[in-house]
């Protein structure tokens, strides 16, 4: 796999071009980088990996139909046949012409088909309809996979979130980071201050998370409850230093609270941080930072503790 990122795109969303002749890849790529982040894939095996690896952002597959091993229209029905894939829009990059083919293509899932030789103009054309009505989709079911009050993830989009970088790290090399957050007696805050006040307060949280999570593959979002999570890919530090410098922050914002031992609101905060080449599962890692929040509460809250395990 080979990936591309623009120095400027118009959209954060991706096509992955899927084609076994490099200067056929190559060619694509130089044509549609100045505007998209592009991936490139010279096989079906690496192009079906790629795609459910990229799920999240990828916007359109640009998929060569006649490839040595798996067809494209192989590949097509594979993307479909994944819950993670079958959304992703195909248009198929074909030098057939007959229309028992262009048929077969559609009647299979194709969104397109584009001939070679490939006419650039086109080509931009369609490419730019594909990914505009997929970027439309996407923010109506950003609407169904925000928490209404906070406006982060919500907990369905979180395990999505989190399954996908977990399989992503041993690929990326990164390590992956996971905190699960609790604002310290809240239940005692929203008796004392109602839960309008309870509500502002969560917000004020969620604001100061959305503040701190501010890289690519950084995801914040509200557990549950009181309860917050992050997820991150980078260093072992990446994400540590992450949460302790928005522990920091919501102490700074100086909430009132005379349930709490500082007088303020505060949070504590539980981190597990994975190397990409150790073998664990998603219920493992939450179990850790579940088991690492409760030690924070129990050793006097409004601190963070943490575990690399390498």
């Amino acid at each position: 796999m080979t990936l591309m990122r623009p120095l400027k795109h118009q959209h954060s969303a991706s096509i992955l071009i899927v084609d076994d002749e490099r200067l056929n890849r190559a060619t694509l790529a130089e044509l549609l980088q100045p505007n998209y982040q592009v991936l490139l894939a010279k096989n079906g095996d690496s192009a079906l990996e790629i795609a459910r690896d990229e799920c999240m952002q990828l916007a359109l597959v640009l998929l060569d139909v006649s490839m040595p091993g798996m067809s494209g229209y192989e590949v097509l029905q594979a993307l479909r046949a994944d819950t993670r894939t079958a959304h992703i829009p195909v248009i198929f990059i074909t030098g057939k012409s007959d229309e028992a083919a262009e048929e077969y293509g559609l009647r299979l899932g194709a969104a397109d088909y584009v001939s070679k030789p490939i006419r650039p103009a086109v080509l931009q054309a369609r490419v730019k309809n594909q990914v505009d009505l997929f970027l439309r989709k996407r923010e109506l079911e950003h609407l169904a996979l925000a928490d209404g009050l906070t406006g982060l993830a919500n907990r369905r989009h979180f395990d999505d979130v989190l399954e996908q970088a977990h399989r992503r790290s041993s690929r990326s090399g990164e390590y992956l980071g996971l905190a699960l957050i609790d604002i310290d007696h809240f239940k005692q805050f929203n008796d004392h201050y109602g839960h309008l006040q309870g509500d502002d307060a969560l917000r004020a949280v969620a604001g100061a998370m959305r503040q701190h999570a501010q890289r690519a593959g950084d995801c914040a979002a509200r557990y549950g409850g009181e309860e917050f999570a992050f997820v991150s890919l980078g260093t072992k530090e990446s994400l540590p230093t992450l949460v302790e410098n928005f522990r920091q922050s919501i102490q700074q914002l100086r909430i009132t609270h005379s349930a709490s031992a500082t007088g303020q609101l505060t949070v504590s905060a539980g981190v597990v941080v994975c190397g990409p080449h150790l073998r664990t599962s998603v219920p493992e890692l939450l179990a850790a930072a579940d088991q690492l929040l409760y030690q924070a509460k129990s050793q006097g809250r409004n601190r963070m503790v943490q575990q690399v395990w390498e």
